[in-house]
C-alpha cells in the first residue's frame, strides 16, 4: 500500500449483545427468518451527507454501497461460515507469468455500460489511470507503486496512457508489475478497477452520475438528502455472481442522526421495515435492545473484525524487552469492558496480528498470560531493560472518537499496576491523524488504534502497519516500527504467488513481528447491525464484519 493511499479504517466498535450464541446464528439475530424476493425498495440510513460512487475516489469495500453501482474486474465471493475467495466479475481471475510480475485479464462476453455501450478492456484500463490524477487521488492505492512506471505517472488527463497497463484487444488486459505480487487478482478487487468509459470521468462530481456496470444506475442525487438507485437495464445477472440485484430500487436516506437511525429500526414501522444502519451500533444503542426481544431478533453481528491494538513508538521505546512488558501489563479484559461494558461483549482478546477470518492464519500466543495480564512478569522485564523503577511521563495520545478516551484510562490503569505511569493526551479527529499517520517522526510514546484489511489476506494485515515505507506522510505504521530484515520478508510473502505458501510466510512474519513488540494486540472488535423486519438476506460473513449489501433484499 503506497503512502497516499487511503483506506477504510473501521474503528474499534461495538459487539454483540448475545455473544454466547453463534454470531450470525438465526436463533440470535434473525437473519434468515424471511426470503428476499424480486422488487421492493431497500432503504439504507446513513449518517454521511454524501455516498461516493466515484471510484476512483472510493475505498468501499466490494460488497458494499459502490458495488450496486460499479462491477470490478474482479469481486469477493462471501456467505456465512466461508472464507471469502477471489471471484471472477467484469473479467476473470487472472494468470500470473514471468514469476508473478505479469496479470493478464480476460473480460466476460456482451458486458455493457448503462448506456448501452460495450464495456471494453480500455475502460477498465482508464479507470486505473484515473486514479493517479491528483484532482481524483483519495481511493485505495495499493496499485499505484506496484504498476511500472506508477510512481511518476499523473493520469491520463493530460493525453499519456500508463504502458504497463496493455490492452491488446476489447477483451484483453495485461498489468506489467515491478515485482511479483500474489495478491493481485485482490488487488483488481478494488474499486481503482471499476471500468470508465475512455475519455470520461474528467469533471470532479463525476461520482454523483457515473456510467454504471453493476445492476444499479444514479437516477437522484441531493447531497445531504437521498440518492436513489433505479435499475440499469444494461446489467446481465447470468454474468454476475456476486450481485443480486434484487431490490427495484435501493434508497440511501443521508444526513441521518446514529441515535434516530436506531430508534427508527427498533420502532420498525412504515418504511423503515425496510431499511437498515449503514453504521455499526454502539455499546450504549446496544443496551437499549436488552429489553426488546423484537429488535433483538433483528441485530445481526459479525463473529470478528477489526484488530484493536496498543501501538508503541518504537522510535521512542527503542528496547525491546521495555516493550515486550507492555505484553504483561496490559489488562485485556478491562479494554473490554471499557469497550463494550462487558468482556463478554466486546469481542475476543487477541494475540496475532492477522485477524480472524484470513486464510492461512494460525492461532499462537507468544506471551501467554491471563487476559487480566501479569504486573510482575511486566516489572521483571522492564528491570531486565533497565527500569527496575518503571516508567514515567509517557505521553499517551489517543483520539476523543470512539470512546478514545474511556478506552485509554482503562490502560493507564493496567499499566500502572506494573510501574509505568502514562500520562493521556487527546486529540480530535484531524490532529490525532496528523500526529500519528502523517508526521515524519512522533513526539508520543503509545496509542491506541484499530485495524481491518483492506482484502481478505494476511498481506493487508502486515504491509500496512509494519513495513518502513508505512511510516509517516500518511501511512499506518503508527508504531513507527522498522526493521530491514521484516521488509525484505514483507517483500518475498507478497512475491509469492502460491496461497498456501504465501500463508506460510505470513505466518512467521506475525510471530517475528510479534517477537520486537511493536503493538500489543487487545481485541479482535465485532460489529452489530440492526434492520427492518421486512430486510431479508442480510448476513455478515466471516469476513468482512461489514454486511454484503449487494445479496439484500425485502420479503413481502
Amino acid at each position: 500500500m503506497s503512502k497516499q493511499a487511503h483506506r477504510l479504517v473501521p474503528v474499534v466498535a461495538a459487539v454483540a449483545l448475545l455473544a454466547a450464541c453463534g454470531a450470525n446464528d438465526p436463533k440470535t439475530t434473525g437473519a434468515d427468518t424471511a426470503k428476499a424476493e424480486q422488487g421492493g425498495t431497500l432503504r439504507i440510513l446513513n449518517e454521511g451527507q454524501t455516498v461516493n460512487y466515484d471510484p476512483a475516489k472510493s475505498s468501499s469495500l466490494p460488497i458494499t454501497s459502490l458495488g450496486y453501482v460499479h462491477r470490478r474486474l474482479t469481486g469477493w465471493q462471501n456467505a456465512e461460515g466461508k472464507q471469502a475467495e477471489v471471484v471472477p466479475d467484469l473479467g476473470d481471475t487472472g494468470k500470473a507469468s514471468d514469476g508473478g510480475k505479469t496479470w493478464t485479464f480476460t473480460l466476460k462476453d456482451g458486458l455493457k455500460f448503462s448506456d448501452g455501450t460495450p464495456i471494453r478492456s480500455k475502460d477498465v484500463k482508464w479507470g486505473v489511470e484515473r486514479t493517479y490524477a491528483p484532482a481524483f487521488s483519495g481511493g485505495l492505492g495499493y496499485h499505484k507503486q506496484l504498476l511500472v512506471g506508477g510512481a511518476d505517472y499523473r493520469g491520463p488527463f493530460e493525453g499519456k496512457g500508463l504502458d504497463s497497463i496493455e490492452t491488446p484487444d476489447d477483451k484483453t488486459i495485461v498489468f506489467r508489475l515491478t515485482r511479483p505480487y500474489g495478491d493481485w487478482p485482490w488487488i483488481a478487487s478494488t474499486p481503482a478497477f471499476a471500468p470508465v468509459p475512455e475519455g470520461k470521468g474528467a469533471e470532479p462530481d463525476y461520482g454523483e452520475h457515473p456510467v454504471a456496470s453493476g445492476p444499479y444506475q444514479i437516477a437522484e442525487y441531493q447531497r445531504g438528502v437521498k440518492v436513489r438507485l433505479t435499475r440499469n437495464t444494461n446489467w446481465d445477472k447470468g454474468s454476475d455472481q456476486i450481485r443480486g440485484g434484487l431490490p427495484d430500487e435501493v434508497l440511501f436516506q443521508l444526513g441521518q442522526d446514529a441515535s434516530v437511525v436506531s430508534q427508527r429500526l427498533v420502532a420498525d414501522s412504515g418504511d423503515d421495515k425496510e431499511a437498515f444502519g449503514s453504521s455499526f451500533a454502539s455499546p450504549a444503542q446496544l443496551a437499549q435492545l436488552q429489553g426488546n426481544a423484537s429488535a433483538k431478533q433483528r441485530l445481526v453481528t459479525s463473529k470478528s473484525g477489526a484488530l484493536a491494538y496498543l501501538a508503541l513508538n518504537t522510535q521512542k521505546l527503542t528496547n525491546p524487552k521495555v516493550r515486550q512488558a507492555f505484553q504483561y501489563a496490559v489488562d485485556k479484559t478491562s479494554y473490554q469492558i471499557a469497550s463494550a461494558g462487558s468482556a463478554q461483549l466486546a469481542g475476543d482478546t487477541a494475540t496475532t496480528l492477522i485477524t480472524q477470518g484470513i486464510a492461512g492464519r494460525e492461532q499462537f500466543d507468544l506471551y501467554q498470560t491471563q487476559p487480566t495480564g501479569d504486573p510482575e512478569k511486566a516489572k521483571q522485564l522492564l528491570t531486565e531493560g533497565g527500569f527496575p523503577n518503571g516508567l514515567e511521563n509517557l505521553d499517551f495520545v489517543v483520539s476523543k472518537s470512539n470512546d478514545g478516551p474511556n478506552k485509554a484510562q482503562a490502560i493507564q490503569a493496567a499499566l500502572a499496576k506494573a510501574n509505568i505511569k502514562v500520562n493521556i493526551r487527546v486529540l480530535d479527529s484531524d490532529a490525532y491523524e496528523a500526529e500519528t499517520n502523517q508526521a515524519k517522526d512522533a513526539v508520543y510514546d503509545l496509542t491506541l488504534s484499530s485495524w481491518q484489511p483492506d482484502f481478505p489476506s494476511a498481506n493487508a494485515n502486515i504491509q500496512p502497519l509494519f513495513a518502513s515505507s508505512e511510516i509517516g506522510g500518511g501511512g499506518y505504521n503508527i508504531s513507527r516500527y522498522s526493521n530491514p530484515d521484516v521488509d525484505k520478508l514483507i517483500e518475498a510473502a507478497q512475491s509469492e504467488v502460491d496461497p498456501a505458501a504465501a500463508g506460510k510466510k505470513w505466518v512467521e512474519l506475525d510471530k517475528k513481528i510479534l517477537g520486537d513488540s511493536p503493538v500489543v494486540p487487545l481485541i479482535y472488535t465485532r460489529n452489530s447491525f440492526l434492520h427492518g423486519s421486512k430486510v431479508a438476506n442480510f448476513f455478515i460473513a466471516d469476513f468482512p464484519s461489514y454486511p454484503n449489501y449487494l445479496q439484500a433484499g425485502i420479503s413481502k
